[in-house]
């Protein structure tokens, strides 16, 4: 089974794509430091290289990840 991942980075980023990452963010976990989502850097994933989970995203923030990933697949 396969995973669609999205990039997240620490590293300040200055492009129309990134979208902000706090821990208020998070409905579960949290990550040490505010981060970018990086939804124009999407990829795959065998479910079997994942070896643990930080956190899982509130809806609300996993909606805006989705919505701007289909903003950029349309454009």
């Amino acid at each position: 089974m396969y995973l669609i991942l999205c990039q997240i980075t620490s590293q300040s980023i200055k492009d129309n794509y990134a979208i902000p990452l706090i821990d208020q963010d998070f409905a579960k976990g949290s990550l040490k430091q505010h981060s970018n989502i990086r939804p124009n850097r999407i990829f795959t994933a065998d479910k079997h290289i994942v070896l643990y989970k930080v956190g899982g995203l509130k809806a609300e923030k996993l909606n805006e990840v989705i919505e701007k990933i289909v903003e950029i697949i349309r454009s």
